[in-house]
């Protein structure tokens, strides 16, 4: 007979079983940007990475040819990790640079979170490389963009069949929250949701406001 038992199941993310590994979040990947609207993606990115930041769940910043050609990343990653050393590449394959690499050996984790641009290739490359050498792979969906619709299907799609886990920004966030007795993250969780997340966040605003509700009681 099977037993339930009130504990987490293993595959789920917590702020200290993984690491975020942003790339590429850069103008001129944007500009050719086809299968989400830009304002949108800068949306859950910047939602995702205020989630990383208030949990301290270890963060990887990468750029391709910053200066040659890619162009600056997106102002919010700065604002939100302020002084974090970015690792720029040649490599449109993050796992193949041996700077990358060797900060994501230095944190430790066998799970890595992905999300980047363009994903049928700076986050193939890495999500099916890392998976080969034995890391749990998790991508960001909805912070990932490509050059059209069929390119992202595509490449979620290869990444899936490979054993990649695909979820969304929101999901990430509140995945780190997971209780919401867990006083000490409750107001940085709600608060990135009023602010991020349409709906659901101005339902979290009109609770409080006109009843003095939140989601902590029964």
């Amino acid at each position: 007979m099977t037993t339930a038992t009130a504990v987490p199941g293993s595959s789920l993310l917590s702020p200290t079983n993984h690491a975020l590994v942003l790339i590429d979040f850069q103008s001129q990947m944007a500009f050719a940007t086809r299968n989400i609207d830009i304002a949108a993606l800068r949306n859950n990115v910047a939602m995702l990475a205020k989630g990383a930041a208030g949990f301290k769940v270890p963060v990887v910043l990468t750029t391709v040819a910053e200066k040659s050609f890619s162009g600056p990343m997106f102002p919010e990653l700065p604002a939100i990790f302020p002084g974090q050393k970015v690792l720029d590449r040649t490599t449109m394959n993050s796992w193949e640079d041996q700077p990358v690499v060797d900060e994501i050996n230095r944190i430790g984790q066998k799970r890595v979170v992905l999300a980047g641009l363009w994903t049928s290739v700076c986050i193939v490359g890495p999500a099916l490389s890392a998976i080969e050498q034995g890391f749990e792979v998790y991508v960001i969906t909805d912070a990932c963009g490509d050059v059209s619709d069929e390119a992202h299907e595509r490449a979620v799609t290869r990444m899936v069949q490979a054993g990649a886990v695909p979820i969304t920004a929101l999901q990430y966030v509140l995945e780190l929250q997971r209780d919401w007795g867990r006083g000490e993250t409750y107001d940085l969780t709600t608060g990135i949701a009023r602010e991020h997340a349409g709906g659901y966040g101005l339902g979290i605003q009109y609770a409080k406001a006109m009843f003095g509700a939140q989601e902590g009681g029964h």
